[in-house]
């Protein structure tokens, strides 16, 4: 296990882009492996995640012709893979997968790395089941990956999501796709819509009505994409700006669609100095006094991916913040409810839970010391960021996992910040 250790005091300064939006690149390389023309995709994200994912529609006969880690030409074809596929980390890449491959006329195993192997599958399970599909787990609750999806003919049906899932709902979308019949979803909160759009752009008939999305059978057109700069990755740099002293950072080209702006407007109403430009998606933060907010359960699912991050945030601002909701974050890449008051602790900042409610009280001033990433990309990024704002230096252990969906943050902590690695 690698470590780093961040000194402290530093600024954010200058401009800076992330890689490109992991969520939309997982979809555009599923997407496009169901579509008969080539499909021009740019920007990928260039982690671990998404290359697996694009390995794993290769495998499953997919044409992919790259031209560099984050522009690639895929031709689709969907023959079945020939052994088990590997999604690493990725929970949106094997949920996604299991919806994408469950109509079709062969088997597909897919598996990931131990903490794959610990989050819930039956989320999937359950209604993929329910249109047909013959979708096998392991362990003792059968509920568990590998996962074994057996193609076979699939109905349309209205289903409601018992937990705001963007996976979910999207696994279900996919799968419609080779269904008989319309399916409709329900959510209980509005996710991100990057299938809904996406579909929609390629061709197929998607109509939505406030928290529901229906999708018929039809064939996917080819691709032209071009993915924007990944508003979780951006996150970490704006945070970092707000709660650094001396700084002003812009994070540019960021993607700026529905339900992934959600942190900008918790930042927004604790104080933050942050400006969005609508047409380039540059976003400018700069040193700012925050204060307490409360993060419904409503609004969670639109910045939940950046809770890490907002919680540094709150452990400067004036006041006690509050996080409503916060069940699924146990079941990410760690449980983060756990790592979140772990890093806290270490920061200096008080933390309290009781249910599903987070409440993180500010102090004046970040410590340092040391953090376990608990092999978690978002907790290792948040870690390092704290370090580089706080008032001394910031160890983070397990500091690799940052190659899950940013490989190059390291390098780009270094370039605005100067930090030397």
């Amino acid at each position: 296990m690698s470590a780093i250790t961040v000194e402290g005091s530093q600024q954010f300064t200058g401009r800076l882009r992330v890689p490109g939006d992991k969520s939309i690149s997982h979809r555009a390389l599923m997407m496009a492996a169901l579509a008969h023309r080539p499909s021009a995709i740019r920007g990928l994200s260039d982690g671990e995640d998404v290359a697996h994912t694009r390995r794993a529609v290769e495998a499953l006969g997919a044409q992919v012709k790259v031209h560099s880690a984050e522009d690639v030409t895929v031709t689709g074809g969907l023959l079945g893979a020939t052994g088990p596929i590997y999604l690493g980390n990725s929970g949106t890449g094997i949920r996604l997968l299991a919806g994408l491959t469950a109509g079709f006329d062969f088997t597909t195993t897919l598996d990931g790395d131990t903490s794959i192997r610990r989050r819930p599958m039956d989320r999937i399970i359950e209604p993929l089941s329910a249109m047909g599909a013959s979708v096998r787990g392991s362990g003792d609750s059968g509920s568990l990956a590998p996962l074994i999806v057996e193609g076979r003919p699939l109905k349309g049906i209205e289903y409601t999501l018992p937990v705001a899932s963007a996976q979910v709902k999207s696994a279900v979308l996919l799968a419609a796709l080779q269904a008989e019949g319309p399916t409709t979803v329900h959510e209980p909160a509005i996710t991100r819509t990057h299938t809904e759009e996406m579909l929609a752009d390629a061709g197929v008939r998607v109509e939505q009505q406030g928290r529901s999305t229906t999708v018929w059978p039809g064939e996917v057109e080819a691709l032209d994409i071009d993915v924007a700069g990944d508003p979780s990755q951006a996150a970490f740099w704006l945070v970092g700006a707000c709660v650094a002293p001396e700084s002003d950072l812009t994070v540019e080209n960021v993607y700026l669609g529905p339900a992934r702006g959600g942190f900008v407007d918790v930042l927004g109403r604790m104080g933050a100095d942050i400006s969005v430009d609508s047409e380039s998606g540059d976003i400018r933060a700069r040193t700012s006094k925050l204060r307490a907010t409360r993060v419904t359960s409503q609004e969670l699912p639109g910045c939940i991916d950046e809770v890490p991050i907002l919680a540094v945030a709150a452990a400067v601002a004036e006041g006690v913040t509050v996080f409503e909701g916060i069940a699924e974050l146990r079941v990410k890449e760690s449980d983060r409810v756990a790592a979140i008051v772990e890093m806290l602790d270490v920061l200096g900042a008080e933390s309290e839970i009781d249910g599903e409610v987070l409440a993180v009280g500010g102090v004046e001033r970040l410590n340092g010391g040391t953090v376990d990433s608990h092999g978690d990309h978002r907790m290792a990024m948040a870690a390092a960021i704290a370090g580089a704002a706080g008032s001394s230096s910031m160890t983070v252990e397990g500091f690799e996992a940052v190659a899950t969906s940013y490989p190059g943050f390291a390098r780009d902590l270094s370039d605005s910040t100067g930090w030397t690695p």
